[in-house]
């Protein structure tokens, strides 16, 4: 304990016990990469070799490459309708005052702290009811409810402290309502819909549970890859996929958080998701 002290900042128990989670919580991710590099199919030490085979099948496996359009196509289409929708509610929250706003603030952001089961069920029974067939349809659709909160809490973190003065400047020079918060209130905060945009496709990317009941017969990459898991030959592969993601999934999140940080510079607003 003495010798975390020594290398945390600020030092404590407080910060060697934030230490030891982050240790305990991430080390089982770093495995995974140096698994998907061992030339035997079991992941286990010692390693028996290096290679890059497990990578270089990955582009000649047709479901995989299937699969990845498919979460392409539903993380986009997540992404964009869970922002425009996020910049709606994060404006009204922001910038008006009226009866009911903290609850609906509260049901907005109620999927973070119910089940993802009970709401994957929820969502199932209203889309069987209303009719509608499992498909790539239906995950967007559940992915957007999922990344609406997410996207709101970055917005709201742009337009806090949205200087006012600006818009009315815009009003007084002749713009109508539409044109300012096109031409003004967008380009500012920008960079968090930006950062929106990118929180919620690493989001939609990773989901699984919402896409495992409401996929039909198109899988997104995590279905596919719990299909794989069935099977001990597909192992090194799901590891080698698995590390891309990470990968993939750190660097989106990295940007996002920069730019979110840029946004709430801009607007003179330190807080959010990721602070």
């Amino acid at each position: 304990m003495t010798a975390l002290r020594r290398f945390l900042p600020g030092g404590g128990w407080l910060s060697a016990y934030a230490f030891l989670y982050v240790v305990f919580l991430y080390l089982p991710v770093i495995f995974l990469p140096i698994f998907s590099i061992n030339t035997a199919a079991t992941p286990k030490f010692p390693l028996s070799g290096f290679t890059l085979k497990w990578y270089e099948d990955l582009p000649r496996t047709p479901a995989l490459l299937d699969a990845a359009w498919n979460s392409l196509v539903v993380g986009v289409s997540a992404s964009i309708l869970a922002t425009v929708f996020g910049i709606l509610a994060a404006r009204s929250i922001t910038r008006y005052r009226y009866p009911g706003r903290r609850a609906i603030n509260g049901l907005i952001m109620a999927p973070l702290v119910l089940p993802e089961v009970i709401v994957a069920i929820s969502m199932l029974l209203v889309m069987l009811q209303l009719g509608l067939s499992l498909s790539l349809f239906t995950v967007v659709l559940g992915h957007v409810l999922v990344c609406i909160p997410y996207s709101m809490t970055v917005l709201t973190s742009g337009f806090e402290g949205f200087d006012r003065s600006l818009e009315e400047a815009s009003a007084d020079l002749g713009e109508s309502a539409f044109g300012t918060f096109r031409r003004v209130t967008l380009p500012m905060v920008a960079p968090a819909i930006i950062s929106s945009l990118l929180v919620c496709f690493t989001i939609s990317l990773d989901e699984f549970i919402i896409a495992f009941f409401l996929t039909g017969t198109d899988a997104t990459l995590p279905i596919y890859i719990w299909g794989q898991l069935r099977f001990a030959s597909k192992l090194p592969g799901v590891l080698a996929l698995g590390t891309l993601l990470l990968v993939a999934s750190f660097l989106l999140m990295t940007v996002a958080e920069i730019l979110r940080r840029r946004a709430a510079r801009r607007t003179q607003n330190e807080g959010g998701l990721y602070a």
